[in-house]
């Protein structure tokens, strides 16, 4: 009966303030044994609650020890292995035997830092990947609730916007950046024409565990926001929002020539050479310049002309009088010249 007593104030004491990692994986008959013989030393008398008031103030209430036992998925058993470690070789020392408080202090105190630099030396880093979605996986140990935190993150991710032009394939991938389980289900969902994330717009249109949605030939009616959501069994992990925008294909070929036509211009509205063709003829020059050429040619010509003509006339001339000298020298007889000695 005393025992029990005993033992429901032990349990008191130590739920009074908030858990911590010694509450989450010591033994309450171990805390127990460990406390039977704790002696106050100014009264010299036993005493089992003050005990538990330093295994709180050494444990409970340490920041120290709360942060070191932060560590990541699946690692809270070795967290276990390293407090029995520290606590229960003093547990079994103390048993049913008494020690002055200045002893519990030291002995526990040491105990509290060996586990802190064991612990540290676990996987700390957390597995939460932002922005959105349900990630147990991703949690980090709580040694003040006991149990794994989940990713505070909402379930819906910001829309992402995409774009396709009439008749073309259009496709969506619901993928998200951290693990997800094998038994997942994945149901797409659409809004037509608007761009929204209040559930109660969307309608289903498939369901099964295809994170793909594919619109062979894209219309116009294909225009809106689609949900897709990824559940494992009851719960829901993720919901992401792809709000896809149709463009007209008459539209997108008359936009893509206006940017084709756009891109071939030089500065002044010329023309790009078309690529791997002969360049295009330098610009046409200005008319006054096309006069002044002409006119230079035209006069270079003339004074071609002239100076061939002025330079044949000097042979014409003496050709002329050499003739006149031989009709004065001679006379003709029988046809022939005879020229006088």
């Amino acid at each position: 009966m005393c025992t029990s007593v005993l033992c429901l104030v032990c349990v008191s004491l130590l739920f009074r303030t908030s858990l911590s990692c010694y509450q989450c994986f010591v033994d309450i008959q171990d805390s127990l044994r460990l406390c039977w013989g704790h002696i106050l030393t100014q009264h010299n008398v036993r005493n089992v609650d003050a005990c538990f008031r330093k295994l709180d103030r050494i444990f409970n209430n340490n920041g120290r020890v709360i942060e070191a036992g932060r560590v990541g998925e699946g690692y809270n058993k070795q967290l276990k292995e390293l407090l029995d470690a520290e606590i229960l070789p003093v547990a079994n020392e103390f048993d049913k035997q008494l020690n002055d408080e200045t002893v519990y202090e030291k002995r526990l105190q040491t105990a509290a830092d060996n586990f802190i630099a064991a612990a540290s030396k676990l996987p700390r880093v957390s597995g939460c990947v932002p922005p959105c979605g349900f990630q147990s996986a991703g949690a980090v140990y709580n040694c003040i609730t006991c149990q794994y935190d989940s990713c505070e993150f909402p379930l819906d991710c910001p829309v992402k916007e995409t774009k396709a032009v009439e008749n073309s394939r259009s496709q969506m991938w619901c993928e998200v950046p951290f693990l997800l389980p094998d038994n997942m289900e994945v149901i797409w969902r659409f809004a037509e024409e608007v761009e929204t994330q209040q559930v109660d717009q969307f309608k289903e249109v498939t369901a099964g565990v295809d994170r793909l949605y594919s619109i062979p030939s894209t219309s116009l009616h294909h225009q809106g926001t689609y949900q897709c959501e990824i559940y494992s069994g009851q719960r829901s992990i993720v919901r992401l929002y792809f709000y896809l925008t149709v463009t007209p294909q008459v539209v997108a070929g008359h936009t893509e020539l206006q940017e084709i036509f756009d891109l071939s211009l030089l500065p002044g509205g010329r023309l790009l050479p078309a690529s791997g063709g002969p360049p295009h003829p330098p610009p046409f020059p200005s008319p006054l310049l096309l006069t002044a050429c002409l006119t230079a040619l035209l006069l270079l010509l003339f004074l071609s002309l002239g100076a061939l003509y002025w330079s044949s006339t000097p042979e014409k001339t003496s050709h002329a009088e050499h003739e006149d000298g031989v009709e004065d020298l001679g006379f003709l007889k029988g046809g022939k010249i005879h020229v006088v000695q």
